[in-house]
């Protein structure tokens, strides 16, 4: 099989929560644990930083990689989930893992896939750790998928676990209250390994507290013990708290004395992550004369800061162009949004995309009114087709809205 035809049978013939939602969602780390063992246990033949969280684990981890990158080393990182291309998930030092890798990968595991029905997540796992070691990189950076606990991810023994917040998001999966959630998210707390917590509340903090004393693990509150927050290109407010993270994260493997970290190294690489990782969809602009901006917070933590944020802007029409998968909490998020602003309402192409008949009418109950359009891409053209050079323009409400931008 060639790439896309690879990636075809990747995504369509094995569950993909990205693209299916509850039904690929596993309970069990069973079948991960098998499939190391198949691939000789590459996950023990690495080093690692380990990145959980509700919401901003994507920017920490690729921040991490920056700055680990501008201290000279070589860095694997896995995220997820992709824009554009699978190949986004899995790369070093800013490099996508080469389509060829992918291909024989799957051709010599094929087999193995289908006799112990493995998801596409799993699957994916495997490759990044596989590659990273073939590729022989110093450090790799591991986002987890979803949860902690469960996650396909969590066989690793990291230097480091981080955990940047906790917010009510999947709580089909994870439980619904803070306290549920972040037992789910300590879950990749491991014995000896210290851990960073981003952001806490009442809630979670003896959630944390308690996991990490039964782990004798050391913990480590980043948004107490940093005062002085260093500048980075990613410009979304909620960035603030990511970067006290990163910061911190840092300080506790240059006390490990294994990797060593200059402030010059760390202020280099969170002022260049975008060049040297290649992360989009935060805060990003994609024009001027309008102001456009696109970005990929989904859930209410995350969205609230998207919509203060974008309250401080100056301009004089706001021109919304929003989509969101069909499990959310539409409740929970459009009161969120500002009444003053002219909506487009739009279907994200993905069997997960909630109808705009639905959004819409969903919206209006919240005085939240507009057109709704047959795709992302009609709308973004109507939105800009509409606006006048000192207007405003956000798109966003799901990571598969913002895919379809022409990045």
């Amino acid at each position: 099989m060639n790439y896309q035809e690879t990636t075809n049978w990747m995504f369509n013939q094995l569950p993909m929560y990205q693209l299916q939602g509850a039904s690929a969602y596993k309970e069990d780390l069973t079948n991960i644990k098998l499939l190391a063992t198949h691939l000789d246990n590459p996950q023990n033949k690495l080093k690692c930083i380990h990145v959980a969280g509700t919401n901003g684990k994507g920017s920490t981890s690729h921040m991490l990689a920056s700055v680990l990158q501008e201290a000279g080393f070589k860095v694997g990182l896995y995220t997820s989930p992709h824009l554009k291309d699978f190949r986004e998930r899995i790369k070093i030092n800013g490099e996508e893992i080469s389509e060829d890798f992918v291909c024989s990968f799957i051709a010599q595991h094929k087999d193995f896939f289908e006799a112990n029905d493995l998801s596409f997540f799993e699957m994916s796992v495997g490759l990044a750790f596989d590659y990273f070691v073939a590729e022989k990189v110093d450090i790799a950076v591991i986002e987890v998928g979803l949860g902690g606990r469960l996650d396909a991810t969590n066989i690793i023994t990291p230097l480091v676990s981080v955990i940047t917040n906790i917010d009510l998001d999947h709580t089909q999966f994870l439980g619904n209250t803070l306290a549920a959630i972040a037992g789910e998210k300590a879950g990749i707390i491991k014995p000896n390994v210290p851990v960073v917590i981003g952001e806490y509340t009442t809630e979670t903090q003896p959630v944390f507290l308690a996991k990490a004393e039964a782990n004798k693990a050391p913990i480590y509150f980043a948004s107490d013990l940093i005062t002085t927050v260093l500048p980075s290109d990613l410009l979304g407010d909620y960035q603030f708290h990511n970067k006290k993270t990163v910061q911190q994260t840092v300080a506790v493997l240059n006390s490990q004395k294994e990797f060593k970290i200059s402030d010059e190294n760390l202020k280099s690489g969170l002022s260049k992550v975008v060049k040297n990782t290649g992360l989009q969809g935060r805060w990003q602009q994609l024009g001027e004369d309008p102001k456009i901006i696109c970005d990929t917070a989904h859930n209410k933590h995350g969205l609230a800061i998207v919509m203060s944020q974008i309250e401080n802007e100056i301009f004089e029409n706001l021109h919304i162009v929003l989509g969101v998968v069909n499990d959310k909490d539409l409740e929970a998020i459009l009161p969120l949004f500002p009444k003053k602003a002219c909506y487009y309402f739009c279907k994200p192409d993905s069997a997960r995309g909630l109808d705009t008949q639905i959004l819409q009418e969903a919206a209006i109950k919240h005085q939240l009114i507009g057109k709704k359009y047959s795709s992302v891409s009609a709308a973004f053209l109507e939105a800009k087709k509409n606006a006048i050079q000192n207007d405003f323009i956000y798109v966003g409400g799901s990571t598969f809205v913002v895919a379809e931008l022409p990045l």
